[in-house]
């Protein structure tokens, strides 16, 4: 008896010292949210889950010594033979935003919103960071900052592009839309005069959706 009491102590305290005091979902339940900022209204595996299976598709990404995988949103990181669902660490890079994702305009920044993370495009990557919240916007722009606004666009590739292709085709668009129309939504107000930024940024929009759909996708 003494001996099974010691083993089950071990068992707990190793348990405990793996989990570091997070508490974790049993292996096979799914807790999922809707992630309502920014209108986003998309829903997600809570972080701490734990799933047996990673997503048919998931990416691997490495981050200095570290592995994660990354999959419609959700971030994976191994724990045993099985994987959690965890945070996104700052500064990590993709080549492609989740399926589903929220413009967020904050100041002179165009930011991509997805189940609590914010991505930035980084122009010598090519691709797209993730990045602390800007400060100020969960709490509301403060006085001096441009307002934020947030519009969704879903793009789906119909050819079978490539993740490296994906990101290409999204940033030629971007550049393409904002050379015909004059209109920048990465810089304040698109760096256009306050009375043309509404008119202007529907004309962005559209010659960005129409050269996406040019490419290959499907834009909503």
């Amino acid at each position: 008896m003494r001996n099974f009491t010691a083993r089950f102590t071990m068992t707990a305290l190793l348990a405990t010292s793996l989990v570091g005091g997070l508490a974790l979902a049993e292996p096979g339940e799914r807790h999922e949210h809707v992630d309502a900022r920014h209108l986003h209204n998309h829903s997600y595996l809570d972080r701490g889950d734990v799933v047996a299976e990673l997503p048919r598709g998931a990416n691997r990404v490495r981050f200095g010594a570290a592995r994660y995988w990354y999959a419609g949103g959700v971030w994976y990181e191994a724990t045993g033979p099985r994987f959690l669902v965890v945070a996104p660490p700052v500064g990590v890079v993709v080549e492609v935003l989740p399926p589903y994702f929220t413009t967020v305009r904050f100041g002179a920044e165009q930011y991509y919103y997805a189940n609590d993370t914010y991505y930035l495009f980084n122009p010598r990557e090519r691709a797209f960071q993730v990045v602390e919240p800007p400060a100020g916007i969960e709490a509301g722009a403060p006085p001096a900052a441009a307002s934020a606004a947030a519009d969704n666009l879903f793009v789906y590739p119909r050819n079978g592009q490539s993740p490296e292709q994906q990101a290409t085709d999204r940033y030629e668009c971007h550049r393409w839309a904002a050379d015909q129309t004059g209109f920048d939504p990465t810089r304040a107000g698109g760096g256009v005069a306050p009375a043309a930024e509404a008119p202007k940024r529907g004309d962005y929009a559209r010659a960005n959706s129409a050269c996406l759909e040019g490419r290959g996708y499907t834009v909503r």
